[in-house]
Order: structure tokens, then sequence, then C-alpha cells
């Protein structure tokens, strides 16, 4: 359950607001990692339209809550199935969900992914993240369920045409699945230098080489981004390829302090999250009490997240 506190401010928010400025207020706090305050704030909303499950779909996917998340964004395509966003997350919601099924559950299930992102994409085909999801969704799945390289290789001259970064992003992870090490290489090197703010690129080929233990061509393309000050999602994103690598924990604690300090916080790298992974950071650079702060602004902003989900990064 919700705080009294939070339930009594987003309450007073909430009668304060038309009903759109109710949406726009819920879709701040989900940028900003406010879990708790989103959700009450929709819960003001009593049944909902199509936007209102939409977001409430996607601020359980940042608490890692699958099978709500599900059941909202399936609300939101039935209210309007002709949207393509609402399409791709639900999409996204059930690959989630299939990550963490049974074998013959997910096999259903990535049916169904499939199929949201082919809508997404039939419904609007300039959907560039719906594209990308939809190129990577190809790319792993086998053929008895949809996927196949050619199909995802499709995905990639589409995208050649909306956004060049994708397009080589895409293509380098075929030829990583592929185990052609160098093309890969290549094509992750092109999309930084395609890419209007390459930030995320650089982040792509820094884990390119974090799975392939090139350790200072790992960090060379972190400190690349840490010198961006665009950088926005991507330092969140660099912290969490240095930790996975088990290297630099005092590099990968201050991109997170960038990041949360910056105005770009993101539903992308939920900023709770990061106040987490930052306190794991503290401990181990030997600062509890700053350890202690953050593990509180995490409760704070989602009080019952469980870190222990947060496998996944």
């Amino acid at each position: 359950m919700l705080s009294a506190t939070v339930l009594a401010t987003t309450t007073a928010v909430a009668l304060a607001l038309a009903p759109n400025a109710t949406l726009t207020q819920a879709n701040a706090d989900l940028q900003a990692g406010e879990a708790d305050k989103a959700l009450a704030l929709l819960a003001q909303q009593g049944s909902g339209s199509a936007e209102a499950h939409n977001l409430a779909c996607r601020v359980h996917m940042t608490l890692q809550r699958w099978d709500n998340a599900v059941n909202e964004c399936e609300q939101a395509v039935k209210l309007d199935g002709q949207n393509s966003d609402y399409h791709l997350w639900l999409g996204r919601a059930l690959g989630e969900k299939a990550d963490r099924a049974s074998f013959l559950s997910a096999y259903s299930l990535a049916k169904r992914v499939r199929a949201e992102f082919e809508e997404a994409v039939r419904l609007n085909p300039r959907n560039v993240d719906a594209l990308a999801d939809l190129g990577e969704f190809y790319k792993e799945a086998p053929e008895v369920v949809g996927g196949g390289t050619a199909k995802a290789e499709g995905v990639a001259q589409q995208l050649d045409k909306l956004n060049p970064a994708h397009a080589e992003d895409l293509r380098a992870s075929i030829a990583d699945k592929a185990k052609d090490y160098g093309t890969a290489e290549r094509e992750y090197k092109q999309a930084t230098t395609v890419a209007v703010h390459p930030a995320s690129q650089w982040i792509e080929l820094a884990s390119f080489y974090r799975r392939h233990q090139k350790w200072a061509e790992m960090e060379t393309a972190i400190t690349t981004v840490v010198r961006d000050k665009q950088a926005g999602v991507a330092l969140f994103d660099g912290a969490l390829v240095l930790i996975r690598a088990n290297r630099n924990p005092e590099l990968a604690a201050k991109m997170l302090e960038s990041y949360l300090a910056g105005t770009s916080k993101s539903e992308q790298a939920p900023a709770f999250v990061a106040h987490l992974r930052l306190a794991t950071l503290k401990d181990q650079l030997g600062d509890t009490a700053a350890a202690n702060r953050e593990r509180a602004q995490a409760q704070a902003m989602a009080h019952d997240f469980n870190p222990a989900q947060d496998g996944k990064h």
C-alpha cells in the first residue's frame, strides 16, 4: 500500500488538476522515477482512459511488475487499438514476462510479442522505437515463433531511412549474434558516427567490448560518454556496464550521481533504481552513510520495489 503521506499529497494534487493535467503530471512523475506518486495520481483518475492505462503499464514496468504491466497495456490497446505506441508497450510488457516464463508459456507469449510489435509498425511505419524492437525480436527469436535473421536485416533497411544509428546498431547486433565480431565492431563504431546524439551508441559499443573482455576499449568508450554534456540516460547505462564488468566503481558512482543530478531522467533508467545502484557502489567504496541516504531516497520514490528484482541490469 502507498504511504498515507503520498496518498494525501497526490489526492490533493489530483483534485486540483483537470484530467489531462493529471495525466501530464503522472507522466512527469514517471519520468522522474516517482513511481508511488505516479500510481497514486493514476488511481485518482478512476477507471481511466487508454492513455491512463498505458501510463500505468509503464510505471509497473519500471517496478518490474510484469503481470500488472501486461494487464494495464492490454486495457490501453482495448480502448484504443489504433495507437501504435500502445501496441509497442504491450509488446514490451509481454516480452519482459516471456523472459521469465516457463518454456511453454514463453513460446505462446513470444508469438504475442511479435504480433504486437508488427501491429505497432503497421499502424505507424515511421515509429522508430517499434521498428528497433521488432528488429531485435526478429534477430533473437527462432523461426518457429516468427523470428529470423533475414527479417531483422529487412527492418535494418527500413531504419536506414528513419534513423541510421539504430539501423547500424541492429546490424551490429545481428553480426555479433552470428559471431562475426569484426563486422559487429565496425557497425557499432559506424553507429557512433551517424547518430545525432551518439551517447547511446557509445554505450552499445562499450557493452560489446565488455562482452568480449576488451577492458581498455570499454573504458575509453564510456569515458567518451562522460564527456558528453547531452549523455542523459547513457550515463545510467554506462554505469551499469561498469558494474557488470566489476570495474571502476568510482567512475560508475560518478556517472549515476551525474544522471540523478541532471534534467534528463527517464523511465528508461528509473531514478529509484539509480539510487539503489548508487547505494551498492557507495557500500563498496566504504561510504555507508551515503549508501543509506541513497536507499532511503529510493524507498521514498518506490516504496515496495524489491532490489532483488533488478537482476536484468
